[in-house]
């Protein structure tokens, strides 16, 4: 096969001769989207195969076209006595509701085709249509991100998962321009979704001049060292997200710690794969935080900086320990605020005893512990203590990152588990946060189940849901709805 790159002047730039099936280009380097959409050169290939195959091209012509940001990539097939032939063209296409990345076209031979078609005027106005749908439709507040999802049999549904990294995304400042899904019975071993949708993805955003894709389950160091090969863009999966989301909250000492460890026990598998995805990573989702700088050490100084920030961790508990049993000798009973990330549980503390505690409809917005003293009357009070929401299978290293912090419930005398009963997903929220809990082994310790934010759902809702968990329900947000929570707590704990 001989191939040329031909620019619009109609000079040729390029001359490649390649084997029966193909034939490579050059390294011309990647150009972005923007005012100037297209690189201003064609590609033209000869096709040795037979007619019936001469006309179509192939998936790696639309992937050089998609990638380089070529012009046109067309295909000659060789006619009787050598003389050229059947003709397919293929250009790209703007965003559409279709998801189509491009177009093709025949002719029966390349003479027609010159003739058929205006090249300069029709490439002058398909940039035209690409710039204004991007100026139109991808002008985002965010980090403009596509999100890939496979969906496989049991556990939660797929809606639910997307919805909730829809809001994780939106946390961490990332805009999702288009999603991504495909059903599996199980995920690729190398790829999670297949390659052929991956291919796909890849184009669509370059498309949308996307260069950030989110997996919404947690790859394997393998898949993302085989993903980030096979593509061009940054990606990351969900625990690099929520990780991310944790860099942008911690904002105490002992947080910072927290999420350093977190990052680094997450990324070590990983460090010996920093020609590919972890490359990507430094700075911007997915990588920021306290340690980002830490990323690029090796295995060796990773480990010592493990063993190093556990020790400060441990330190740091020794002194929350001193503190907890201070509390507890002087006999106010404990009841810490556990659940969901975003629940309201800060709201909650805030609205009962006056604090202060940051409090914003966002995941994970505390990471740290605030303790506060609620008065009942002249001689009897308890300490309320919000603590870190917990999420769907809330990733092992931040568990471990931050037991030191969850050690404060061991210490509760109640945990007030607090329930936003406006979500859909309430019930398998509640059974996350019990399998978490259980977990921290502390599955038996005395519970109270609230439902809140009820003024956001009808009356007989609510009524249904307490009746049937045996709990009560509140509104944070109104002082009035939480009388009946502090008498409940009074008679557990006196």
């Amino acid at each position: 096969m001989v191939a040329v790159l031909v620019d619009r002047a109609g000079r040729v730039r390029e001359v490649m001769v390649g084997d029966a099936e193909r034939v490579y280009l050059p390294d011309i380097g990647r150009q972005r989207a923007g005012s100037s959409r297209f690189r201003g050169i064609r590609l033209l290939r000869t096709n040795l195969h037979d007619e019936a195959r001469a006309i179509a091209l192939t998936s790696d012509d639309v992937t050089d076209m998609s990638q380089l940001q070529l012009d046109a990539v067309v295909s000659v097939g060789v006619g009787p006595g050598g003389y050229p032939g059947q003709t397919a063209w293929a250009y790209l296409v703007p965003p559409n509701p279709d998801r189509i990345v491009h177009e093709e076209l025949r002719a029966p031979n390349p003479s027609e085709l010159e003739t058929s078609v205006d090249f300069d005027g029709f490439i002058a106005d398909l940039e035209s249509e690409f710039q204004r749908k991007s100026d139109q439709t991808y002008t985002t507040g965010g980090t403009p991100a596509m999100l890939a999802y496979a969906a496989t049999p049991g556990g939660r549904s797929a809606e639910a998962e997307l919805e909730e990294m829809r809001e994780l995304c939106r946390t961490a400042g990332v805009e999702v321009v288009d999603e991504v899904i495909q059903k599996r019975t199980t995920l690729h071993p190398k790829y999670a979704i297949g390659r052929g949708k991956l291919e796909d993805l890849e184009q669509q955003a370059l498309q949308r001049d996307v260069d950030l894709l989110i997996f919404g389950q947690d790859l394997t160091p393998g898949q993302m060292r085989t993903i980030t090969g096979e593509t061009s863009l940054k990606v990351i999966d969900r625990t690099q997200l929520i990780l991310d989301i944790f860099a942008q909250h911690a904002k105490s000492a002992d947080g910072k710690l927290q999420v350093e460890l977190a990052q680094l026990r997450y990324n070590l598998p990983r460090l010996g794969d920093r020609h590919t995805g972890m490359s990507r990573l430094v700075g911007g989702i997915g990588g920021r935080g306290p340690g980002e700088t830490k990323l690029e050490i090796n295995r060796r100084r990773a480990r010592d900086r493990i063993r190093a920030l556990e020790k400060q961790i441990e330190k740091l508990s020794q002194q929350r320990a001193l503190r907890r049993k201070r509390r507890v000798d002087s006999g106010e009973p404990i009841v810490s605020v556990v659940g969901y990330t975003n629940a309201g549980k800060s709201t909650l503390l805030n609205q009962l005893t006056n604090a202060q505690v940051l409090s914003e409809d966002k995941l994970f917005a505390t990471l740290r512990p605030t303790s506060r003293k609620l008065g009942i009357d002249a001689k009897r009070s308890m300490v309320l203590t919000d603590t870190v929401g917990f999420i769907h299978d809330l990733p092992p290293d931040l568990v471990a990152a931050f037991k030191a912090t969850l050690e404060e419930l061991e210490e509760s005398d109640v945990l007030l588990h607090l329930v936003d009963v406006s979500e859909e997903e309430a019930s398998a929220r509640i059974d996350a946060v019990d399998r978490i809990l259980t977990e921290l082994g502390l599955g038996e310790k005395r519970r109270l189940l609230v439902f809140n934010k009820t003024d956001r759902v009808e009356e007989s809702v609510v009524r249904s849901m307490t009746m049937r968990y045996g709990a009560m329900g509140v509104s944070a947000l109104d002082a009035s709805t939480l009388k009946p929570l502090v008498a409940r707590l009074t008679r557990m704990l006196f």
